[in-house]
């Protein structure tokens, strides 16, 4: 008799183990899960992180192309304005040199 409720305990011990293994192993795997999901997470941050700079640069780029768009067509007009002058002068002086 004595054997027989020995041997239930040791059979019953030998379930809880295996269920507390199971839940360990359980909760590793949620542990690990969570892990994965907080990685991807962090991921996609850099990513959007990266994207945004990127987007960030190639405006600057933009406007720093109309910057000198700008700064060039102000120089033709410059230019253009001064040629015009210059023209403008040089019909002045053969007019006086033909009086």
């Amino acid at each position: 008799m004595d054997e027989e409720i020995e041997q239930e305990r040791g059979e019953l011990k030998e379930e809880e183990n295996e269920e507390i293994k199971e839940k360990i192993k359980q909760e590793e795997k949620l542990e690990e899960k969570e892990k994965e999901e907080e990685e991807e997470e962090e991921e996609e941050e850099e990513e959007e992180e990266e994207e945004k700079e990127k987007e960030e640069k190639e405006e600057e780029e933009e406007e720093e192309g109309e910057e000198e768009e700008k700064e060039e067509e102000e120089e033709e007009e410059e230019v253009g304005k001064l040629g015009r002058r210059m023209t403008k002068e040089n019909v002045e002086k053969r007019l006086v040199n033909q009086v």
